[in-house]
């Protein structure tokens, strides 16, 4: 089974194959994510993780059209990012793209985004999307994740410019 962990940094996922641009981290492949094609061959990968990476890159839907490529029919994608209310989101200087609960739905051919605006030949069913899946959270916070996890739109029409959250976390399967 094929595992790559895209943008690893130093925090590399056990068992997976690391990429990154730098080779001062624990990337096993050094390559600059924001130039394509990556060197892997089509239709080989088995999962794929971007953990807070992609709001790093220049082109997330390039990058995206290349992670479809590579993974194969079926393959499963763990995307973590900030979510675009949090603090942490506009903290880094080098953040350019910020992510909603429907950011993914344009890869999504189930989705009416993906249906009206067909931006992209990629397609991902986004098969469930968590908020603060790994953070700390106090037992207010927390009862809000579990609202939030539970009714994502509701959380992010009514809610999340009042208690925004910290992260998000998309898990997406090829199709």
């Amino acid at each position: 089974m094929l595992v790559l962990d895209l943008g690893c940094g130093k925090k590399k996922r056990e068992g997976a194959i690391g990429v990154d641009y730098s080779d001062r981290h624990n990337a096993d492949v050094i390559h600059d994510l924001n130039l394509f094609p990556y060197p892997f061959n089509s239709d080989t990968v088995d999962e794929i993780y971007l953990d807070n990476v992609l709001e790093h890159l220049n082109h997330p839907m390039q990058v995206m059209e290349e992670v479809h490529r590579i993974s194969k029919l079926g393959s499963i994608v763990k995307v973590i990012v900030p979510y675009f209310r949090s603090v942490y989101a506009f903290i880094d200087p080098t953040h350019s793209t910020f992510f909603t609960v429907d950011s993914f739905a344009y890869y999504d051919p189930n989705h009416i985004i993906c249906q009206r605006y067909d931006y992209t030949a990629a397609r991902f069913n986004v098969e469930k999307i968590v908020f603060n899946e790994t953070l700390p959270n106090s037992w207010f916070k927390g009862m809000l994740v579990n609202f939030a996890n539970k009714y994502p739109h509701r959380y992010e029409t009514y809610l999340s410019h009042l208690f925004p959250l910290d992260d998000i976390t998309y898990y997406l399967r090829k199709v």
